[in-house]
């Protein structure tokens, strides 16, 4: 007897055969947790989820409670989720939502009593936050601190106070600002709280390419080190500078040898003094041909990168250019503005 298997239906399906592809393949879908974390689970339920959605989720230890972040099968591509192990148990119910809401009131005594305890053995450490497994049985304190610091003591005060298995785990203080969340100078999210997901230095070097003034209260986060974001435009500026003539160079125009005094980045342009010590300023548009050279004469043997709309290409450091810049190519400098 022939068995006819309609499309879409697993009936008469024969035991031990190949499923569907839709039964073999699950979905995946980003869940959004406590600490700003946001990690990848396996719908291999199927369930009916949406956007916001509450979901009850496998954790490290038990359960967890988060939001469905994301469920865009293209997009979750693009983030390369990689081996997902983990799998959403169930949409969060009524009762759950009281747990969790219960979890939240207990927290915040039991960071209350932490502080307390602190404060009495004199630690030097700055709580920063806490978080409960769903189930209760486990408080994890984080801190910051600048020395090792000896909570042993801490952790029996608190297993006893709060009947839970304590963890107390140590971070840094750009972690701390991820945890915290605020507000940056920009007026908007941390980036480290909503899209930035590692950390990568950021040096002062960075902010002086940019001619940003070395003011720490400017240039410093909420957690007290240089802003992520000053790696941001860095590309663009260091392309700007590579067109422009460096800080020293000589130019030769038709009103005499010119000095560049400073590069403006941002606007493409320099300031330059000539021999009677006026400064002018003038825009990469109209700067003379490069390459250009700190003496002002192509004998020297030493040249800077290339830079300006004639800058001839290839020629790198150490090289030798006997040719100099032609008078006709060089057009008469006018100064634009004085410098304040």
């Amino acid at each position: 007897m022939r068995t006819t298997i309609r499309a879409g239906s697993h009936a008469g399906l024969i035991k031990g055969g190949p499923r569907p592809i839709e039964a073999r393949m699950s979905e995946i879908v980003q869940v959004s947790l406590r600490g700003t974390r946001k990690e990848f689970f396996l719908n291999s339920r199927n369930l009916w989820l949406r956007l916001r959605d509450k979901v009850i989720v496998q954790a490290e230890h038990g359960e967890a409670i988060g939001t469905v972040f994301l469920k865009d099968p293209a997009l979750i591509e693009l983030k390369r989720p990689g081996n997902v192990t983990r799998e959403v148990i169930r949409k969060a119910e009524e009762e759950d939502l009281d747990q969790d809401d219960h979890n939240r009131i207990r927290e915040q005594d039991a960071l209350s009593y932490c502080r307390e305890r602190v404060e009495f053995r004199e630690l030097t450490m700055d709580l920063s936050d806490v978080e409960m497994s769903f189930n209760g049985h486990r408080i994890t304190f984080y801190f910051s601190a600048e020395h090792r610091v000896d909570f042993r003591e801490l952790v029996k005060d608190l297993a006893s106070h709060l009947h839970a298995r304590i963890e107390l785990r140590q971070i840094g203080v750009r972690d701390q600002a991820r945890r915290m969340d605020g507000c940056g100078p920009c007026g908007r999210a941390f980036c480290c709280s909503t899209w930035l997901r590692d950390f990568h230095p950021v040096t002062l070097k960075m902010a002086r390419e940019q001619q940003l003034a070395l003011n720490p209260g400017k240039i410093s986060g909420a957690c007290g080190r240089l802003m992520c974001c000053l790696a941001y435009e860095l590309s663009q500026y260091r392309d700007s500078a590579e067109r422009l003539p460096p800080v020293g160079a000589v130019l030769r125009t038709g009103q005499g040898s010119m000095t560049v005094l400073r590069a403006e980045v941002y606007q493409e342009a320099v300031w330059i003094r000539d021999d009677e010590g006026g400064e002018h300023r003038i825009a990469l548009a109209d700067l003379p041909p490069g390459p250009y050279h700190k003496c002002g004469d192509c004998n020297c043997g030493k040249k800077s990168k290339a830079g300006g709309s004639g800058a001839a290409p290839g020629n790198g450091e150490g090289e030798h250019h006997d040719e100099a810049p032609r008078e006709d190519f060089l057009p008469e400098v006018k100064p634009t503005d004085e410098m304040q």
